[in-house]
């Protein structure tokens, strides 16, 4: 047994990348383990393994104390019976006394596979922890497993299970075993009964790691993504930017003829993706959001700096809005402004109601003006009178 166990110790340590030190650490616990609850759980003992002969000793520790402090047997010896074993012991040294079993082997052998069995296991977790953590917020290619009402299961490369929600999977496809799909691993959680491995179909970064792999410029960072609104299935908007004054970003992504653009389309199920320019100019970039629409004009609102209202040509409202307020709703998301669209026609409507409430409040202003003057010159004539009446009375007296 002592060969077999040094063995599986250095095919651990070789193989496995098990920390040898951690293993006899735990293998000596285990052994520590064992031999109180087969013979006296009282006791306070150690177990020492040693990883080279493949040994395993228990020794007994007992404290010395006065004869007449000596409460426990288990634990504590005499300084009487300590000075017979070595003239020098004191009180509060410590005396360890070899107690290993003779038929302790079978026992030890059975705690040594355990530990192996259960550090084999703890690698394996944490190996596969260490993989898939690179992973997290990168696309990975997997295979449909399984569905149950809760989730998805994705048999990731390793054979490694992952689980997709039911809001990480689009509402426009159906999943059927085998099917091969491109997820984004959205996280990955060491619990201790292993890595459990989140991912989604339906994150915004999908989209963007997707343009990462078809168009080059963006993996090498010379078109930067912006900012990504996506609703799965349908709609997505994506901002694109560029230092470099020769190209045009949003070519780029589109590809020749389209083909770019299409890849991701295909890949997604045929969602339909905008692609717009962002650019410095906050009012240029709201009115490139609202793309396919055409912007008369941006106002912002003095008194709140994310909100804007976006005036249209009256033909375009609709198209501004979109379908159950879609394109405005992701306009919305994509710049980070609040978005109130309104149609010229409109907004010409309510100038001229402001301008009416205006001037309503200027006459009004006026008349309280004129108001002041006509008290202020009434009061200076009763003040006058009745200065002239003073003075009247003091004359005849």
């Amino acid at each position: 047994m002592s060969k077999e166990l040094v063995d599986a110790l250095n095919a651990l340590e070789a193989e496995r990348g098990i920390d040898r030190a951690t293993v006899v650490e735990a293998l000596e616990n285990a052994l520590k383990a064992a031999y109180k609850k087969q013979y006296n759980a009282n006791q306070n003992v150690e177990a020492t393994f040693d990883d080279k002969k493949g040994k395993m000793t228990i020794k007994q520790v007992k404290v010395v104390v006065l004869d007449e402090d000596l409460l426990d047997p288990d634990t504590e010896i005499s300084l009487t019976d300590a000075l017979k074993i070595n003239k020098a012991y004191e009180p509060g040294d410590e005396i360890r006394f070899d107690v290993t079993p003779k038929d302790f082997g079978r026992m030890a052998a059975q705690a040594a596979k355990q530990v192996i069995v259960q550090k084999m296991r703890e690698a394996g977790r944490e190996a596969v922890y260490n993989k898939f953590i690179d992973y997290e917020g990168e696309i990975i290619t997997g295979e449909v497993e399984r569905q149950d009402r809760r989730f998805l299961y994705v048999m990731l490369p390793g054979k490694q299970e992952a689980v997709m929600g039911p809001n990480d999977q689009m509402p426009n496809e159906h999943y059927r075993m085998h099917d091969r799909i491109k997820v984004l691993v959205t996280k990955v959680d060491n619990a201790p009964k292993g890595p459990q491995i989140f991912v989604s179909r339906t994150a915004p970064d999908l989209v963007k790691r997707l343009f990462e792999q078809e168009v080059p410029e963006v993996y090498d960072g010379t078109v930067e993504i912006v900012s990504i609104a996506r609703e799965a299935g349908d709609r997505s908007k994506i901002a694109v930017y560029t230092h470099d004054p020769d190209l045009d970003p949003v070519g780029a992504l589109v590809g020749q003829r389209g083909a770019r653009v299409q890849s991701v389309v295909n890949e997604l199920g045929s969602e339909h993706m905008d692609i717009v320019e962002w650019v410095e100019d906050e009012a240029q970039y709201i009115a490139n959001a609202l793309n396919p629409s055409e912007v008369t004009d941006v106002i912002f609102d003095p008194e709140n700096d994310h909100a804007v209202t976006v005036i249209v040509p009256d033909d375009q409202l609709s198209l501004a809005i979109g379908k159950k307020g879609q394109n405005a709703r992701l306009a919305a998301r994509l710049t980070g402004f609040k978005v109130d669209i309104k149609s010229e026609s409109e907004a010409g409507d309510l100038m001229l109601k402001n301008q009416g409430e205006e001037q309503a409040d200027e006459v009004v202003a006026e008349d309280l003006a004129d108001d002041d003057v006509d008290g202020a010159l009434a009061a200076e004539e009763v003040a006058h009178e009745f200065d002239h009446e003073q003075d009247s009375d003091e004359s005849q007296d």
